[in-house]
């Protein structure tokens, strides 16, 4: 956290974050452009809050581009927000929503948390059955051969199963990368989880999105990076995912570090 904190503390920071949550997906380039400093000066105030893990970057192609990351200052939300919950903290407060924000000209999702567990246990965490079902409530029905279809129980939802032949494996690169179509909002799951028949009647109607993994070691941790991305302008879908992807890998963070992936071994 003290990473954290330090890095919000520059003026120059806090406005490079700022051009960030109104237009997210920058290049070095297009930030240097909208900034009074130079294109050094930038890249170096980027690598200290990339550092701070408030910035996470995609390469597309050729270009680098900067994204913010809610994911630390939610930590900072669970251990002082929520405890304290008083007027003094109202703008750690506010930068958590504006870093979790999703607007129509970024038309897809990235995040990325770091877990203290080596690549190895975190893929198990996103792909093992009896690990998904104890965190996430979920569990994956497929052999993970990229082209194959997949099907979803909801454990945690009844046994509420989902399957389509528009649900694939995209791809499938052991304790490097994992990608796959996004689950249907059947009606059975959208009156589980107190959806509205309008909100599925236009997820329906959307393309389906693609939810990708990328996981790298970074000494006794793994760096953990979910893009999710195939969205539309004016997504019913991205909402949802943006606030439910943040929950799904704070529970994974802490159901492999505080050990209890044992018990489900």
């Amino acid at each position: 956290m003290d990473d954290v904190f330090k890095a919000l503390a520059d003026s120059n920071r806090r406005l490079l974050l700022d051009s960030l949550d109104s237009r997210n997906g920058q290049t070095l380039r297009e930030l240097s452009s909208g900034l009074d400093m130079t294109r050094q000066s930038v890249s170096k105030h980027l690598a200290i809050l990339e550092g701070a893990n408030l910035v996470t970057t995609v390469w597309r192609g050729r270009e680098k581009l900067h994204y913010l990351n809610a994911e630390p200052i939610n930590a900072i939300s669970e251990r002082w927000i929520r405890k304290y919950d008083r007027d003094r903290i109202t703008a750690i407060s506010d930068l958590k929503s504006a870093l979790e924000k999703t607007t129509m000209t970024d038309p897809e999702f990235v995040y990325t948390t770091y877990i203290e567990a080596p690549p190895e246990l975190v893929w198990r965490g996103i792909t093992d059955p009896a690990f998904t079902r104890r965190y996430w409530g979920m569990e994956f029905e497929t052999d993970w051969t990229p082209g194959s279809r997949f099907a979803v129980t909801h454990t945690n939802r009844g046994g509420i199963r989902i399957a389509d032949d528009e649900m694939i494996v995209k791809e499938y690169d052991p304790y490097r990368r994992l990608a796959y179509t996004w689950q249907v909002y059947t009606k059975e799951l959208t009156d589980a989880v107190g959806l509205s028949d309008a909100f599925r009647e236009r997820a329906a109607s959307e393309p389906r999105s693609t939810a990708a993994f990328e996981l790298v070691p970074q000494g006794s941790q793994t760096k953990l990076t979910i893009v999710h991305t195939g969205f539309q302008s004016g997504s019913v879908v991205l909402p949802d995912i943006s606030r439910g992807w943040p929950q799904v890998l704070a529970w994974l963070k802490t159901f492999l570090e505080s050990g209890a992936w044992q018990e489900a071994s």
